[in-house]
């Protein structure tokens, strides 16, 4: 059996507990959170040891693994703590808000020797996974151009019952940072790095510090180029929609499903056969209703943690999605292109 340690007392955390549950052979020794009634309420529905901070939570025995739930701003130093135990640990995006932060956190994981995760979701939906594997295959040919759009909403409440949420410090940005970021990654994964931003962000209709709506144009290094839109203030929120353009033809996502492919030659592309389910996507909710892509990530983590190996976005793959976000706030500020450098 092996058991893992929830960091966090919010609504992720929640979810990772749920995820934690249907992996066999997973069970949840202990949650730390600075919420005691939350944290009790989840271990009371969930299992495990109520902890009231991190270090209480790593010093019971036995903690195979830690899952970190808590506000973005927290991630990195929460992990480096625990990767100094020795104890491998998955994060939620984004990886920190921060890249010197990231950065630190993967030389002392590296100096420890144990893996860090990022958990990216999106990864491991099967529909996604087809989107992929057809641009791999050249099933469009060489991707010439993308469109991607996040028009989700929150309401006000959202931000206003939350200490982290909307805040420089601890939710490092808005729309792009937070619910954005998982199309950035998106994107990344699909069609490489991207090498320039040039972006723009405002706030709109939420009183927050951060941005509520960003957008950006992206060059990528395989020679695509693309634009990228992300809110929090387009009620009533509708799903996120990609479109990739490449030179033998285009495909098309709404929410985590391909919803067309159409090719050039006019050779038909065959859907694979599955078992449906519920998106996880959530355009106008924080609360995730289908768990399975989250239990795939956790089960690839414990996997790794179990037989060795590299978990399927680890902290370097994680880091480029918050330089990009970085590079796309330091573009807004500065009117102009920034690149997005690896030393960033």
């Amino acid at each position: 059996m092996t058991t893992v340690g929830l960091v966090g007392g919010g609504n992720i955390t929640e979810t990772h507990a749920r995820a934690a549950l249907a992996i066999p052979g997973l069970r949840i020794g202990a949650i730390a959170g600075l919420n005691s009634a939350r944290v009790g309420d989840l271990c009371s529905r969930y299992g495990g040891a109520p902890c009231a901070d991190l270090e209480t939570l790593l010093d019971r025995r036995p903690i195979d693994l830690a899952v970190i739930g808590s506000p973005s701003g927290l991630h990195a130093a929460q992990a480096t703590d625990i990767v100094r135990r020795g104890i491998p640990v998955l994060v939620e995006k984004p990886l920190d808000i921060r890249l010197d932060r990231i950065d630190a956190l993967t030389a002392e994981a590296g100096r420890a020797g144990v893996p860090v995760g990022v958990l990216f979701q999106d990864r491991f939906k099967p529909g996604l996974l087809w989107a992929k594997a057809l641009v791999d295959e050249g099933a469009i040919g060489t991707p010439i151009l993308v469109r991607a759009e996040v028009p989700w909403y929150r309401p006000p409440e959202y931000y206003a019952a939350s200490r982290w949420r909307g805040t420089w410090a601890l939710d490092g940005g808005g729309a792009a940072m937070n619910q954005g970021i998982h199309t950035v990654d998106l994107l990344l994964w699909l069609l490489g790095d991207i090498v320039r931003v040039h972006g723009r962000t405002a706030t709109r209709l939420h009183r927050i510090e951060v941005e509520d709506t960003a957008f950006a144009l992206f060059e990528f290094a395989g020679g695509t180029i693309g634009c990228y839109m992300a809110t929090t203030a387009a009620y009533p929120g509708s799903a996120r929609r990609v479109s990739v353009t490449g030179t033998a033809g285009s495909l098309t996502i709404e929410g985590d499903e391909v919803t067309a492919v159409v090719r050039l030659d006019g050779v038909p592309v065959e859907r694979p056969s599955r078992d449906g389910g519920a998106s996880s996507e959530a355009p106008s909710s924080a609360v995730v209703a289908d768990i399975t892509p989250h239990r795939s990530a956790l089960e690839d983590f414990v996997r790794v943690v179990e037989h060795g190996g590299t978990p399927r976005c680890d902290a370097r793959d994680g880091r480029r999605s918050v330089a990009v976000v970085r590079a796309l706030y330091e573009s807004s500020d500065a009117g102009r292109w920034v690149d997005v450098s690896g030393e960033r």
